[in-house]
């Protein structure tokens, strides 16, 4: 190695091994709670597929408005908040609740679409739930609008610096030789085998990490969201996603201050616009209450036999009027805005079908070998320097 190149490469090892010491458990963390979620739907739909399905009928199936009705009949499951249709005869509908102070009721349950009769709450949900507040906001309070987003963003950051230092300090003599990249010599041991895997196997799943750290990145910063939004979507829809969202708080103060002679909002007419915009051709919809005192509900609506959450059409109808106020449909979106209407599929690998969410989670899960190897690393190198430095007459017989 030329006398230039060896002082920036020691640099870069001090800050590499310093980032990966302060943020290996963070990124432990993150990696197994995203792994657990790579194939959570096809969990919940094994764990509740007794619930999920009913037998398909000629009887008419009752409207949104009907089945929350007839299901707060039979108890009391606060305000419904969403509810998910389907265009499938044999699929069971979905209504959602509002949260309630102690989490004493389900977040969600199925019913009927028939008769509207209870067929059970899902299980899964609420570890699923916690383990996502864990990936996304270390469950720390606020949730998204809390201190957890930003820690997690700014590890994500780390992580792309800790991914570039180790390319460089890892890059071998023969860079030609795929040999020499990808295959680990298993037949070391002790230091020489921890710094085989740690550097081998690091770079088959770079590619993965930064796919994942740079979609990650979107659900941390708005000024990262803003830029993306900027460089590849069109003008117009970069200044609608620009604009801010009511915070929390700030919709329970609309909520307090709406006119108490305001008519309650219901699903009924939304779904009667949003049928005479899609007819039959929809799979599943899903129509969500806002959380504040406007009453624009939104409705997103994805195709038949679709897998991507990215590939919907979204529209926003007047809870009381049933006008239309916009209509977002995936097939007008250009090739950026597509991009962008998929960051979360990119983010898990979904956009290349099961092999590719299989991909990034066994990537996502080995977080924790280099957490391990980098530590016994580090240990490894201060315990040669601290031989290095004893004289040779003090040195332990054996070491």
């Amino acid at each position: 190695m030329s006398d230039v190149r060896r002082p920036i490469k020691a640099a870069l090892l001090q800050v590499h091994s310093l980032a990966g010491l302060a943020l290996a458990l963070l990124w432990a963390v993150v990696g197994i709670t995203g792994a657990t979620m790579a194939f959570e739907d096809e969990i919940e739909a094994s764990l509740n597929s007794h619930i999920m399905r009913v037998d398909a009928s000629t009887t008419r199936r009752l409207t949104p408005d009907e089945l929350v009705a007839r299901l707060q009949a039979a108890g009391d499951f606060g305000r419904a908040s969403a509810v998910t249709m389907s265009s499938d005869p044999s699929a069971a509908a979905r209504i959602r609740f509002a949260g309630s102070e102690g989490g004493s009721r389900p977040s969600s349950v199925y019913v009927d679409p028939y008769d509207g009769h209870l067929l059970g709450s899902p299980r899964g949900e609420d570890f699923f739930a916690t383990v996502r507040k864990l990936h996304r906001w270390l469950l720390l309070p606020g949730d998204g609008n809390g201190i957890g987003r930003k820690i997690t963003g700014s590890a994500a950051i780390c992580l792309i610096v800790m991914l570039i230092s180790g390319l460089v300090l890892r890059w071998p003599h023969r860079a030609r030789s795929v040999k020499m990249w990808l295959k680990p010599n298993l037949a070391l041991r002790g230091r020489g085998l921890h710094r085989s895997l740690h550097a081998v196997i690091g770079t088959w799943v770079l590619p993965v990490y930064l796919v994942m750290t740079l979609t990650g990145l979107w659900y941390s910063f708005e000024w990262y969201k803003a830029g993306a939004n900027w460089l590849l979507a069109r003008p117009a829809t970069t200044t609608a996603a620009m604009q801010p969202k009511p915070s929390r708080a700030a919709a329970a103060d609309g909520k307090a201050d709406a006119n108490a002679d305001a008519r309650p909002l219901t699903f009924d007419r939304v779904w009667t616009a949003f049928l005479a915009q899609e007819g039959d051709q929809y799979g599943r919809a899903l129509l969500t209450m806002p959380a504040g005192a406007g009453t624009s509900v939104r409705v997103r609506s994805w195709p038949r036999n679709s897998s991507l959450e990215s590939v919907r059409d979204e529209f926003r109808i007047d809870a009381l009027t049933g006008r239309v106020i916009s209509s977002d449909r995936y097939g007008d979106k250009t090739f950026g805005e597509r991009i962008l209407a998929s960051v979360l599929d990119i983010h898990r690998g979904a956009i290349l079908g099961w092999p590719g969410k299989l991909a990034f989670m066994l990537a996502a899960a080995m977080m924790p070998l280099f957490a391990v190897t980098g530590l016994l690393l580090y240990l490894s190198r201060r315990r040669h320097r601290r031989l290095a430095r004893q004289p040779v007459g003090h040195l332990v017989p054996g070491e």
